[in-house]
């Protein structure tokens, strides 16, 4: 600002009868100048500087005998640098291969946000084996990934149906607080199906057996606290899970003893602990985030999800959909293709890969920040969805109800 200044006293200053009209020229120019050097400078790349921080999810990702090439698949399309991940796969020697596969991708070596559980026991789907799984697979992702927000559980299984840059910028809109649990009190025919019976699930005793065995004997219903039931799928916040490890209060190990003889428990523990916490009761959103079709009348596990149901999982709006066969390799190459803009053995592309596609470049050989996203037209689904799920009309009402 000084160089306006020294003009004012150049040449022209001697030149008495342009001073005036002259001076005040340069006077509106120096006024303006100095207008622009106290404004708030641009954000750089154009950003908006009210975006919230993108949250971290946690993705568990689980697999049974055989799923290793299944859950591969999984881990690229859902990878994301900004995220943490952790593996379980039964078989020790599916483990090594996939130990192998995460020492060969240069992106993974370089941010280290994937681990692998090792030692793993046998897990029984239909016992409380599943529910200990999965417990063990938070106390170590609260182990080593510090900073993360929301805990997802996926299977072999599950596909997702967004890229994550859609799912990061979208979540960064809502509360920390609030937890993705389908639930319900009313539970039906599962209390004489599920509640009253009692089962030994042979996979807490035994290192090579997951059978169930069911006690002659029948309970009644608890008393001290209201059961729960709900999808076993769920996207939980750190702060609630951290209540369930490392709580002060006695509620989770003590219903996590009671669902040691429950059928199905993972279906239910969660949504009872939440339920009958008063810390965390009111942050219960009454969804799963997932794109599930049953049969009608329903049978005990959800449709296989072919091509014909493409164009149904493309409008949900859903980030993830469940559950595609061992046979459903056409329709998530199809996923792939349209929904994620994803290559054969390649990462689902975000605003951290950098690369060129050129000549069927891969763009994420070549990355940048973790943190920068670009979302793409088809986030406004989910968004859709989202506003749906809050809706500040309803979504009180259905909170553990």
């Amino acid at each position: 600002m000084r160089k306006p200044h020294r003009l004012l006293r150049g040449s022209n200053y001697k030149r008495s009868t342009l001073l005036f009209p002259i001076s005040s020229l340069l006077l509106l120019l120096l006024l303006f100048f100095f207008i622009l050097a106290i404004a708030p400078p641009k954000p750089r790349g154009g950003a908006d500087v009210r975006t919230p921080a993108p949250p971290r999810f946690a993705y568990f990702i689980s697999g049974s005998s055989g799923d290793l090439p299944r859950v591969t698949r999984l881990l690229m399309a859902i990878y994301h640098p900004w995220n943490c991940y952790l593996v379980r796969l039964n078989l020790e020697s599916e483990r090594r291969t996939f130990a192998e596969f995460l020492q060969g991708e240069k992106v993974i070596k370089d941010f280290g946000n994937v681990r692998l559980v090792e030692g793993v026991g046998p897990v029984s789907s239909k016992g409380p084996t599943e529910i200990a799984a999965m417990l063990q697979g938070i106390a170590i992702l609260l182990r080593e990934f510090k900073d993360w927000n929301w805990f997802v559980n996926l299977g072999a299984s599950d596909y997702p149906l967004l890229p994550q840059d859609d799912i990061l910028h979208l979540f960064s809109y809502i509360p920390r607080d609030y937890n993705f649990i389908e639930h319900m009190s009313n539970i039906g025919w599962r209390e004489f199906q599920r509640a009253k019976p009692m089962i030994v699930d042979s996979a807490l005793y035994s290192s090579n057996k997951t059978q169930l065995h069911w006690m002659k004997e029948k309970r009644s219903m608890p008393a001290s606290f209201k059961l729960f039931v709900g999808s076993s799928w769920v996207v939980l916040n750190r702060s609630f899970l951290e209540f369930c490890i490392r709580g002060w209060d006695s509620l989770p190990r003590m219903l996590l003893m009671y669902f040691a003889n429950f059928l199905y428990s993972s279906e239910a523990y969660f949504q009872t602990v939440i339920c009958n916490s008063k810390y965390f009761q009111n942050t219960t959103i009454n969804g799963d985030l997932r794109f599930i079709l049953w049969d009608n009348p329903p049978k005990l596990l959800p449709m296989n999800l072919t091509s014909r149901h493409f164009d149904l999982m493309a409008e949900s709006g859903a980030p993830f959909a469940h559950s595609f066969g061992q046979d459903g390799y056409q329709v998530l190459d199809r996923i792939d293709r349209e929904l994620l803009r994803k290559g054969k053995d390649r990462f689902a592309p975000g605003g951290w890969c950098m690369g060129s596609t050129l000549f069927g470049r891969d763009p994420c050989s070549v990355y940048g920040n973790s943190f920068v996203l670009r979302p793409t037209k088809r986030s406004k689904k989910l968004e859709k969805l989202l506003i749906r799920l809050l809706d500040p009309d309803s979504f009180r009402s259905k909170q553990c109800k």
